[in-house]
């Protein structure tokens, strides 16, 4: 990559998908590469255009259950973009973004639904919606402590070829413990990174958008200091 390439990144579905401010990540990640004087083309593919298979990083965000449904059904009939976000961009998911990703999805009425099928996790109701912040412990390295909040019904359990993002400290996360540890939140296979973080998540951790763009741009990016940004933070954890 030189500085003359633009990082494309393409907003899936945020007419569909854009219930909680998640669309802010596209925002925060063109920014933090044109602080770094890398060029950034976001592009936004809502429901009634054909998407785009070249990007660099892809980004799904949270909504209903009825968009859910919908935004299912609207992956698994492009094929040639699911290859595209597991196999050639990064892609980021968040809350329902991540669920319909996965295997299945059952509703309130234990009714199961197919998901995209990219990742090997289901998904069923919980008897309580988790609400409220969260703080995990990232496996990534380098990341560190992520901290968001989380609003959803979803228990998610993992496949053996899927590992949590990180371990919860404090909140839900994906809502189960395994083998005496704390709940797992999110989760990573391949090029896809998912998570139930709102906030928008990118925007309070600034290590994981850094992290997502040097695996897009696939350089080393010198860091950026933001005191707001580390003031948030501070104030959060």
């Amino acid at each position: 990559m030189t500085t003359d390439s633009t990082i494309t990144i393409g907003l899936l579905l945020p007419d569909v998908l854009g219930t909680y401010s998640d669309s802010g990540n596209a925002t925060v990640l063109a920014q933090r590469l044109r602080w770094r004087g890398i060029p950034a083309e976001v592009l936004r593919c809502t429901a009634g255009q054909p998407p785009p298979t070249g990007c660099d990083i892809y980004l799904l965000g949270g909504g209903e259950d009825t968009a859910q449904l919908f935004a299912a059904s609207w992956l698994r009939s492009h094929r040639a973009l699911c290859h595209a976000l597991e196999s050639s961009g990064v892609t980021l998911a968040v809350c329902a973004g991540l669920q319909i990703l996965g295997r299945t999805m059952a509703d309130s009425d234990g009714r199961e639904h197919p998901g995209a099928g990219l990742l090997d996790i289901t998904t069923r109701p919980r008897r309580r919606r988790a609400t409220g912040n969260i703080v995990t412990d990232c496996h990534l390295p380098g990341v560190g402590q992520l901290c968001g909040f989380e609003n959803h019904r979803g228990a998610t359990t993992l496949g053996p070829g899927v590992r949590p993002l990180g371990q919860v400290v404090s909140g839900i996360g994906n809502g189960e413990r395994q083998f005496g540890r704390a709940a797992g939140e999110g989760a990573l296979h391949g090029r896809i990174i998912g998570t139930y973080l709102h906030g928008p998540v990118l925007a309070r951790n600034p290590a994981l958008a850094d992290h997502i763009l040097v695996r897009a741009t696939g350089a080393a990016l010198p860091p950026l200091e933001l005191p707001d940004q580390a003031a948030l933070r501070d104030g959060y954890l």
